[in-house]
């Protein structure tokens, strides 16, 4: 089993910023593809930005040259630095993470960010 646990999220206004972390508790990330997700309401949940164990990163036409993902596998911990936040990323935000290893995908609670003047 493995544990996500999401935090960073918040209330900020528009051009600001927020880091997002994704730690797994008692399994190893740096074998996994680590996806963030975002679901804002009424809508589906959609991808936001990818890397996979080996740091290749892809983002959502909408976030790119404003979100970084990283990955710090000495701490277990994956990032979602947001830069420029606009309010249409307001949206409660997923880690996901999957692993050829673990047979299956896991999701983590989710944290809110809220971008609001």
């Amino acid at each position: 089993q493995v544990r996500l646990v999401e935090s960073g999220g918040g209330l900020v206004q528009p051009g600001g910023s927020l880091r997002l972390s994704c730690s797994a508790a008692t399994s190893t990330l740096s074998i996994a593809t680590v996806a963030w997700h975002r679901q804002a309401p009424g809508k589906q949940r959609e991808l936001v930005a990818r890397i996979t164990s080996g740091g290749s990163a892809n983002y959502a036409d909408s976030v790119k040259g404003r979100f970084t993902i990283s990955r710090d596998n000495a701490k277990n911990t994956v990032y979602l630095q947001m830069n420029s936040l606009k309010p249409e990323d307001t949206a409660v935000y997923y880690c996901n993470a999957a692993s050829a290893a673990w047979f299956r995908a896991y999701w983590g609670q989710g944290t809110q960010v809220a971008v609001d003047s």
